[in-house]
C-alpha cells in the first residue's frame, strides 16, 4: 500500500514548523527501498542510496537502518556518511573531474571507489598497485533519460572513461598491477525501459574477460518515478526478471557477479513535500498567479529541467477551480507550476509541492539573500524537526568583514 501523508498532517506540520517547509515521510523511503529488494530477489543485488538527492543525516541514517549503502559523489559526502554512522564497507564514492587528493582521502576511509578518468586511475595505481581493489567508471555511448542535462552515458558525456579507450584502460591496468573488482556505468535518469539496463550489462559483458579480478558490475540507478498523473514508475520486477533472463544465459561463462546499483530519486522522490503559503493573487487579465513563500531558491527543478511537481491547495476543500501559474518570490522568473488547475487560492492558503524529496533542498541556495527552508521528518506519524530554518546570522556565518 502506498504510502502518503495526508492534508490534515502536512497542515498541522505548517502551524508548528512554519512554511516553507521540506516534509519527508519515512515510511514512504521504506517502501521503495522494499521495492527494490523484493524486485531484485532473485538477483545476488546490493544498493547503495545516491545520497546526493538528499544528503540529511537523519535521512541517511534511517536508509541505512534499512539495510541500505550509500553512494557518494564527494568527499564530503563520504564524511557526512561516516559521521552519520555508516561502515566504510556500505559506503560507495563515484565522482568525477576531481583531483586525486580527493581520492587518496576517500581511499584513507576504506570505501569503496569508482574512478572515472585515465587520469586519476594511473595515479591511483602508481599510489596503491594492488593493495586497494579499485572500481573503473565507463561511458557506453547509452543516450537515455528523461532530460539531456540528467543523460550521462552518451558520447558527448563528461562521465566516465570512454569504453573505446579500452586499451589505454588496460595498459594502465597492467603497468601498475591495479586489481578492477567494479565496472560502473550510470546511463541516466528517470529511465523506465528495462532494455537501456539491459544493453548496458550487454555492453559490459563483452568488457568481463579483460579483468580477472571483477566481483562486482555496477548498473548505476535512473529507476524512474511518477511525477505527473499519468506517468508510469519503473517496474522493477520487470527490470529484474530480465536482467536475470540475460545473466542465466552463462553470457559470463560461468563466472558470477554482484549487482550494485544506486538509487536516489527513486528513494526518496516521492517522500518529499514541500509546503508552502500563498503569499499574492495577482491576476493580470489573461493569467492569475499564486505567488507564494518560495521560489527557484527552494525548488530550483521546474526552472532547471522543466520538471513538472504536483500542486495541491490543502487550505481549501470547496470544489470551485480555477486556472493559476505558481510563482516564487525571487527576483527572476521562477514559475514554479505553470497553468495548474486548482481548488480556489486564496492569500494565505497552504499549497504543497509533490515529489519534492529529491534534489528539492539539496539544490537549494541563498539566492537574493534568502533563507534556506527548515526539513521536517514523519516517521511512525510523529513529526520532528530535522534542520532548523536559516536566519539572517546564518547569512554572515562565513563573512569576513574588511572594510
Amino acid at each position: 500500500m502506498s504510502q502518503a501523508l495526508t492534508h490534515q498532517q502536512l497542515t498541522e506540520i505548517a502551524k508548528e514548523f512554519g512554511t516553507p517547509t521540506y516534509v519527508y515521510h519515512a515510511e514512504k523511503i521504506k517502501e521503495q527501498y522494499g521495492k527494490l529488494t523484493s524486485g531484485f530477489s532473485e538477483i545476488d543485488a546490493k544498493f547503495f542510496f545516491a545520497c546526493k538527492a538528499l544528503t540529511n543525516i537523519n535521512i541517511l541514517k534511517y536508509i541505512h537502518s534499512l539495510g541500505c549503502g550509500i553512494d557518494c559523489s564527494s568527499i564530503n559526502e563520504v564524511k557526512l556518511a561516516i559521521h552519520a554512522g555508516i561502515p566504510a564497507e556500505k559506503i560507495l564514492y563515484t565522482s568525477n573531474g576531481i583531483s586525486f587528493e580527493e581520492i587518496e582521502e576517500a581511499a584513507s576511509h576504506g570505501v569503496h571507489i569508482n574512478i572515472d578518468s585515465l587520469s586519476n586511475l594511473e595515479k591511483f595505481g602508481k599510489k596503491f598497485g594492488s593493495s586497494y581493489p579499485v572500481g573503473v567508471r565507463l561511458r557506453p555511448n547509452i543516450l537515455a533519460g528523461g532530460n539531456l542535462k540528467i543523460s550521462t552515458g552518451h558520447e558527448k558525456s563528461k562521465f566516465g572513461i570512454p569504453i573505446e579507450q579500452l586499451n589505454a584502460l588496460l595498459s594502465i591496468v597492467s603497468e601498475n598491477n591495479i586489481r578492477i573488482k567494479a565496472l560502473h556505468i550510470h546511463t541516466g535518469s528517470d529511465i523506465k525501459d528495462a532494455d537501456i539496463f539491459v544493453h548496458g550489462i550487454k555492453v559490459l559483458s563483452e568488457l568481463v574477460p579483460h579483468f580477472p579480478d571483477l566481483e562486482v558490475i555496477d548498473l548505476g540507478g535512473g529507476f524512474k518515478v511518477p511525477y505527473e498523473i499519468s506517468d508510469e514508475e519503473t517496474d522493477i520486477p520487470w527490470i529484474a526478471g530480465k536482467l536475470k533472463k540475460f545473466l542465466d544465459s552463462n553470457v559470463f561463462n560461468g563466472r558470477k557477479f554482484q549487482l550494485w546499483f544506486e538509487p536516489g530519486k527513486y528513494m526518496v522522490s516521492e517522500c518529499g513535500y514541500l509546503v508552502t503559503q500563498v503569499n499574492v493573487i495577482k491576476d493580470n487579465g489573461a493569467q492569475t498567479f499564486a505567488g507564494v513563500n518560495s521560489g527557484l531558491n527552494h525548488l530550483i527543478r521546474p526552472m532547471f529541467y522543466d520538471a513538472y511537481h504536483h500542486v495541491v491547495n490543502i487550505s481549501n476543500q470547496e470544489t470551485e477551480e480555477k486556472v493559476y501559474t505558481i510563482t516564487g518570490y525571487i527576483c527572476e522568473t521562477d514559475n514554479l507550476a505553470n497553468d495548474r488547475l486548482l481548488r480556489k487560492v486564496r492569500e494565505g492558503d497552504l499549497l504543497v509541492f509533490h515529489n519534492a524529496g529529491a534534489y528539492g533542498f539539496e539544490m537549494a541556495s541563498n539566492y537574493n539573500s534568502r533563507y534556506r527552508p527548515a526539513e521536517v521528518i514523519v516517521k511512525d506519524g510523529k513529526a520532528q524537526l530535522i534542520r532548523k530554518r536559516e536566519n539572517f546570522e546564518d547569512l554572515l556565518s562565513n563573512l569576513v568583514e574588511v572594510l
